[in-house]
C-alpha cells in the first residue's frame, strides 16, 4: 500500500505543479503573495492552528498589502485586508462576490451538500431558505413575540449566577453558552425543553463543531482517505448520525403537535414550524429530515456561540474598567424604575451608551476574525490585480475593525467613539454605506441575524448590570488574551465576583 500512496501523492503533486506553474504564467497579474508547493504548502497550512494562520495572514498582510494570494490548491485563496477594497468587493460588486466555494468533504456532511442559509451557492435555493428565516423567525413582529422567552431566559442565567455568586469568582462563560443555547432551542423547536434534553442537544452541536476541526484533513482528497482513514471517517459519520438521533426527534415531535400548539394561546412560531411546507425552487421538492437538520443546527450554532461569546468579550471589559460598568449603570438607573427587577426591552431605546459598549465590544472582539469564504463569479480587477473567476476570497474582519486610520488608539476600549463626535457616530454596522467595521460581514452575505444579536447583546448586557455589580477577582487583571475555537474566545475565561445589587 505505501508504494501505491506515493505513486498517488507524486502524481498529484505533479499534476498540481505543473497547473500552478501554467496559472502563474497566465494570471500574472494576480495580488502578490508567498510561494507555494503544490499540496505540501496545504498539508503544512492545514495542520497550523487557527491562532497561527492568523499570524501568518497578518505577516503576509504587512508583506504584500491590503490584498494577497494564497495559491493553495486548485485556484487562488484571496485575502483583503483593506476596508475600502473590502466595500468595493462586498458592496459595490455584490452580486460577484456572493456565491461559495465548493463545500469540504466533511462540510457537506453536515450541510446536507450545502443545503442551508451559509454554504448555500448564490441562487434560487439559497434565497428560499434565507428569505424563509428573514421574513418569519426575524421578522421584527416575530422577534418582539419572543420577549416572554427571553424573560425566562433571563431568569434562568441569573439564578445560576446568584447561586455561584457567594462563592469567589465566577467563570461565567458555561451560564452565558447555556442560556444562549436554551433560548436558541425555544426558538427552533418551540417548545421549553427540560434541561437534560437541552443538555444533549448542545453536547451533540458542540461535539460535531469540534469534529469537523479534528477531522478536517479528511478533505483533502477526499477519494484518497476514505480510503486510507476509514476508521477517521467511521467516526466522523458517527458523530453525524448521533446529531440526527437527536434532533430529528424534536423535529418531528413539533410536526405531531402542530394543530394543537397552533390554537394555543402562548403558541409562538417556531423555525421548525417554517421549514416544513418549503419547496426547493431548483429540485421541486420538500427538504429532507437531514436537511432540516443542517438548518436547525445552522440556526442553534450561529445564534449560540457567537452571541455568548461576544456576551463574554463585553462583560469581560465591563469588569476590567469599572468605570464603563459606574456609566453603563448609572445610564439605565436613569430609565428604569429602582422597583423593577428588569430592563425591558422598551427601555434599551434610551440607552445610547449601552450600545455604545455594545458596539465597542464588537469593534475590539468580533467573534469571528474572517467571514466564511466568498468565491468570484467572474474576473474582476480590485487595486490593480486582477481577482479571478472561482478564486475564493475573505476579509480580515478583526483587522479592519482595527484600523488606525478611522480609529485612535484602536487596541483600547473606548464606547465614546460610537457617541456623538466620535469616529464611530452613526456607524452604519451593515457596511453599506461605509466599512468601518464589519463583525457580521457586510453586503449580500451578511448575516441575517445581526438585528436579533444586537438586540440580545443590549439585552442581557443591560440586565447583567442592572440585577448585579460586577468586580474583578482580588489581585487578578482580566486578560483579553485570545483563543480560536468555533469563535475566538478568551483563552482564560472571564472570572468575576458577583454581588446582587440590593438598593439601586
Amino acid at each position: 500500500m505505501a508504494t501505491w500512496f506515493f505513486l498517488i501523492v507524486t502524481t498529484l503533486f505533479i499534476s498540481l505543479l505543473v497547473k500552478t506553474i501554467l496559472s502563474v504564467i497566465s494570471t500574472n497579474k494576480l495580488p502578490p503573495g508567498p510561494f507555494i508547493i503544490p499540496i505540501i504548502s496545504s498539508l503544512l497550512w492545514l495542520r497550523q492552528t487557527p491562532y497561527e494562520m492568523e499570524l501568518a495572514l497578518r505577516k503576509f498582510h504587512g508583506q504584500y498589502g491590503p490584498i494577497f494570494n494564497l495559491h493553495l490548491g486548485l485556484n487562488p485563496k484571496i485575502f483583503i485586508a483593506s476596508r475600502s477594497l473590502a466595500h468595493q468587493a462586498l458592496v459595490q460588486n455584490g452580486a460577484i462576490f456572493s456565491d461559495r466555494p465548493p463545500a469540504l468533504a466533511t462540510d457537506k456532511i453536515i450541510t446536507s451538500n450545502q443545503h442551508n442559509i451559509s454554504s448555500a451557492g448564490y441562487g434560487l435555493t439559497w434565497r428560499l431558505l434565507r428569505r424563509n428565516l428573514t421574513s418569519e423567525i426575524l421578522h421584527p413582529l416575530r422577534v418582539k413575540s419572543y420577549g416572554a422567552a427571553r424573560k425566562w431566559v433571563l431568569d434562568i442565567l441569573t439564578t445560576r449566577l446568584q447561586v455561584e455568586s457567594e462563592s469567589k469568582g465566577v467563570v461565567v462563560v458555561d451560564h452565558f453558552q447555556y442560556a444562549m443555547f436554551c433560548l436558541l432551542v425555544l426558538m427552533c423547536f418551540g417548545d421549553k425543553l427540560e434541561e437534560k434534553q437541552i443538555k444533549e442537544v448542545e453536547r451533540v452541536q458542540r461535539q460535531l463543531l469540534l469534529g469537523l476541526w479534528r477531522f478536517r484533513l479528511l478533505s483533502v482528497k477526499p477519494g484518497i482517505t476514505k480510503f486510507l482513514f476509514k476508521k477517521q471517517w467511521k467516526e466522523f459519520l458517527k458523530i453525524r448520525k448521533e446529531q440526527e438521533d437527536v434532533l430529528i426527534p424534536l423535529i418531528r415531535a413539533r410536526s405531531k403537535a402542530k394543530t394543537k400548539v397552533e390554537q394555543s394561546d402562548e403558541f409562538v412560531l417556531s423555525y421548525v414550524d417554517t421549514l416544513w411546507d418549503l419547496e426547493l425552487p431548483e429540485e421541486k421538492r420538500k427538504l429532507e429530515e437531514g436537511e432540516m437538520v443542517s438548518l436547525c443546527s445552522e440556526f442553534l450554532s450561529a445564534g449560540t456561540d457567537t452571541t455568548s461569546t461576544a456576551l463574554q468579550w463585553i462583560m469581560a471589559n465591563i469588569v476590567k474598567y469599572p468605570q464603563v460598568q459606574e456609566r453603563l449603570f448609572a445610564e439605565i438607573k436613569g430609565v428604569v424604575e429602582e422597583t423593577e427587577e428588569e430592563v425591558k426591552e422598551e427601555d434599551l431605546q434610551k440607552t445610547p451608551y449601552l450600545k455604545a459598549v455594545i458596539l465597542e465590544g464588537l469593534r475590539r472582539h468580533p467573534p469571528g476574525h474572517f467571514v466564511l469564504p466568498h468565491k468570484v463569479t467572474q474576473d474582476i480587477v480590485l487595486d490593480g490585480h486582477v481577482v479571478p473567476k472561482n478564486a475564493t476570497v475573505n476579509f480580515t474582519v478583526a483587522d479592519i475593525g482595527l484600523d488606525s486610520k478611522v480609529w485612535e488608539d484602536p487596541m483600547a476600549f473606548k464606547p465614546e467613539r460610537f457617541l456623538s463626535g466620535g469616529a464611530g457616530e452613526g456607524v452604519d454596522i451593515t457596511g453599506n454605506r461605509e466599512i468601518k467595521m464589519m463583525p457580521f460581514g457586510a453586503g449580500r452575505r451578511i448575516c441575517p441575524a445581526y438585528g436579533l444579536a444586537m438586540l440580545h447583546l443590549e439585552y442581557f448586557v443591560a440586565n447583567l448590570v442592572w440585577r448585579f455589580e460586577w468586580k474583578a477577582v482580588d489581585g487578578d487583571n482580566v486578560d483579553l488574551s485570545e483563543k480560536q475555537e468555533f469563535t475566538v474566545v478568551m483563552k482564560n475565561p472571564l472570572q468575576a465576583n458577583i454581588s446582587p445589587r440590593v438598593n439601586k
